[in-house]
């Protein structure tokens, strides 16, 4: 059983009524609803279910579906890749009223009811990087244009997950803004701005877009990113403020760095001893749990990949358990989204003495690696390379250069007056390079990130299911 009873959906309507409530007061219902639940989380602690906090705070929700026969449903929607991501995004008044009541629709129009690990009888790509959901609205908030909240399905589950938040999905939120009508262009307006408000982390973002004449999100350009083989309109992301996006703190342990001893894994069928590694502990965007790879028990190529995957899954719940995301590690086990996990490796070195990485990274998502990198991860490890406490600074100062030489550090012209510099990290992945600039305030703390996308329309219409 997941998060919520099993029972949780199963008097859900086809047609139910939408009436267009206060996306801020949606908002509030997400939190009030996972307070109103506190008594049957399972060992998550309550503490982070901060009251004056408007957050989404649910973990993976197991979905069950009623016996009569399954009805038709039609959801009006758009397909989108942002970032290295695919989703269904959808706009917040063509779905249920209560939050709680969206996970049947999700989970069938993407194609995991049944645990189908293919998702073939949905539009979901079989993986957890094709199998993500933005719901969309107009925000009531004076300080926000959009408020948007994240849904993870599950693939091979059928459950969603509604911790954390997804970067990559958040870029596509900014273009599906305008191109929906939610958001106006000022007349004669080629460049624009998007404040989005991200009811999961309760965090912000500002998102720069380039508009063609006619006042339309501008999909095409030069902009290439890794992960993506054509070009686009570059999208411009900045998190503002990314610390402590769910446990309030941006250290939530206390420690810059610390060894996790790993006593036991139940998912190691061959077993393992008792091992320890050292951590990172760090919420930026979303929180993270980041591994100096040079201190894993063994070498990787000597294991099957199976038996990696379970070590890395050991050591992000018990991860979790010392980031106070949950009471043990079994019941980190069954919150695969939050935190996430990556190994960190020295910078590889540059054949041609250019384009210097500060870092190597290999992520993991709902288990498996992930095939590039996560938006807020880039966003995540950039804060963490600016503390020299951190496994991150130490990985990167072990490269024949030490960190502050493979950043460039400048004044940041938009910047607050409360800001006084700005670096830039570049992050080596599987599938290239990402560079994150990083404005920093006179003490030295992150004031934001920002991180450049691109994304377009796949199709408009209508997603057909059966709940």
């Amino acid at each position: 059983m997941g998060f919520y009873p099993q029972d949780m959906f199963s008097a859900l309507p086809c047609s139910a009524h939408f009436s267009r409530a206060s996306s801020y007061r949606a908002a509030r219902e997400i939190h009030n609803i996972t307070t109103q639940m506190i008594d049957v989380t399972e060992g998550y602690a309550n503490e982070f279910l901060i009251p004056n906090l408007i957050r989404t705070k649910a973990s993976s929700m197991a979905i069950t579906h009623p016996s009569q026969p399954p009805k038709h449903c039609v959801l009006p929607c758009t397909w989108m890749r942002a970032g290295t991501s695919k989703a269904l995004f959808i706009n917040r008044k063509n779905l249920p009223g209560s939050p709680l009541e969206w996970g049947r629709h999700l989970v069938s129009a993407l194609g995991s009811r049944g645990n189908d690990s293919r998702q073939i009888d949905g539009i979901g790509g079989g993986l957890s990087t094709t199998s993500k959901v933005a719901v969309v609205a107009v925000s009531d908030r004076p300080d926000a244009d959009i408020d948007w909240t994240f849904v993870q399905v599950a693939v091979g589950r059928d459950s969603i997950d509604m911790t954390g938040t997804c970067g990559n999905v958040s870029s596509g939120v900014g273009p599906y803004a305008l191109q929906s009508g939610l958001v106006k262009r000022r007349p004669g307006e080629r460049t624009m701005d998007v404040r989005i408000y991200n009811t999961n982390t309760d965090s912000m973002i500002v998102e720069t877009m380039q508009l063609d004449e006619a006042g339309d999100f501008l999909e095409i350009g030069n902009y290439a990113m890794p992960g993506v083989p054509s070009p686009g309109s570059e999208v411009r992301c900045a998190f503002l403020h990314p610390a402590g996006s769910m446990t309030g703190k941006l250290f939530p342990s206390g420690q810059q760095q610390q060894t996790l001893r790993i006593i036991s894994d139940p998912n190691l069928t061959m077993g393992a001893a008792p091992f320890d590694v050292r951590v990172t502990l760090i919420d930026a965007a979303n929180p993270f749990v980041f591994i100096d790879a040079t201190t894993m028990p063994i070498p990787h190529s000597s294991l099957p990949d199976v038996a990696v995957h379970a070590i890395i899954e050991s050591i992000r719940c018990e991860g979790a358990v010392a980031m106070g995301l949950a009471s043990n590690v079994e019941v980190a086990s069954r919150t695969r989204g939050t935190p996430k996990v990556a190994l960190l490796y020295p910078p590889p070195i540059s054949q041609d003495g250019l384009g210097q990485a500060s870092i190597r990274v290999q992520s993991y998502s709902m288990g498996l690696p992930h095939p590039s990198f996560q938006l807020t991860g880039a966003v995540c490890l950039a804060t963490a390379l600016n503390y020299k406490g951190t496994v991150a600074a130490k990985v990167s100062e072990t490269s024949l250069n030490e960190v502050a030489s493979l950043s460039s550090t400048t004044p940041h012209k938009g910047a607050q007056k409360t800001s006084v510099m700005e670096k830039k990290f570049a992050i080596a992945h599987n599938k290239g390079v990402i560079e994150v600039f990083t404005t920093l305030d006179s003490n030295g703390e992150v004031q934001s990130c920002t991180v450049s996308r691109t994304a377009r329309r796949l199709f408009e219409g209508n997603v057909s299911y059966y709940i």
